[in-house]
């Protein structure tokens, strides 16, 4: 045996190379690992940029080219329209409907507790169809639109007299600071040049520790399509939640319709946000009229 190193198997053990040889192999392993995160990453983001400038194909730009007033007027045409009379069964039919009522059944976004409840963007009440299913009894539900023709339709397919409806502008909510404890704000936000216009203003109405259940479109091939159809915009989820952030609105959790919803990265954005407390409550009514739908439907 003499100064014979011991094989295994014919193959020298690594503890028996060289402490020179042993470092340089371990250098070439790290080299080469890395080299390929680099490669990687590269590959990642050479996708990502290419997805993006077809999105940005297919997504329509009427909101960078036009003034806001303007935009709003469209948007109002395009709900007040055909396109919105068929929102509610477009809804059934994508099954956005019947999995938005599962989320809060479930109560995987619980409204148990909630007495002053605020639903923006109600549309054809897809979302204030469950708030008053779901919702506590006592619990008094306020719903808020741009267009006073879908909020008639609203009143009509819902056969309630319960929800209060008023038409306003998201930019400009007709109501006291902090004075919703709960507040649902479903594909609205991309009908803004700026998101962070219409966060300000739900987080003005939303008290300390308010729960805010926010839906809003992805910069996705299908959020692309999605911009085509209803004249909006789409928005990054990272960007989106670091804005919150910044306004106070703290993440909760991120919802999916369905694990395939989760899997696919589809259905757009939908998270649970909490208003953090601020340090100085500044609480004072909004100068803005409400124009009530009830007298009108």
């Amino acid at each position: 045996m003499g100064g014979r190193r011991p094989r295994v198997f014919g193959i020298q053990p690594w503890f028996h190379y060289p402490v020179q040889e042993r470092t340089a192999a371990c250098r070439s392993m790290i080299t080469r690992s890395l080299q390929q995160q680099s490669q990687r990453k590269r590959r990642s983001r050479q996708k990502t940029a290419r997805r993006k400038v077809v999105n940005r194909i297919v997504e329509r730009d009427l909101i960078h080219r036009v003034s806001y007033d303007q935009y709003r007027d469209e948007v109002r045409k395009v709900y007040g329209g055909a396109r919105g009379a068929m929102l509610a069964r477009f809804s059934q039919l994508s099954g956005h409907l019947q999995l938005g009522d599962r989320l809060l059944r479930k109560r995987r976004f619980d409204l148990t507790g909630a007495q002053q409840i605020l639903d923006v963007g109600s549309g054809a009440g897809q979302i204030l169809g469950h708030l008053l299913k779901y919702a506590d009894p006592d619990a008094r539900i306020t719903a808020v639109d741009i267009s006073h023709a879908m909020l008639r339709r609203a009143r009509s397919r819902l056969k309630s007299d319960r929800p209060e409806l008023i038409t306003a502008d998201l930019t400009r909510l007709p109501f006291d600071s902090q004075a919703f404890d709960c507040v649902t704000c479903g594909y609205v936000l991309e009908h803004l040049p700026n998101a962070r216009t219409g966060l300000a203003e739900l987080a003005r109405v939303m008290k300390p520790n308010a729960r805010m259940l926010l839906f809003t479109t992805e910069d996705s091939f299908g959020g692309a399509w999605t911009s085509r159809v209803w004249a909006c915009r789409t928005y990054n989820r990272r960007e989106i939640v670091k804005l919150c952030h910044e306004l106070g609105l703290m993440l909760v959790q991120e919802l999916w319709f369905s694990r395939m919803h989760k899997l696919l990265r589809a259905g757009g954005i939908c998270i649970e946000l909490r208003k953090h407390p601020p340090r100085h409550s500044n609480r004072h009514a909004a100068s803005v009229e409400p124009v009530r739908v009830d007298s009108a439907v």
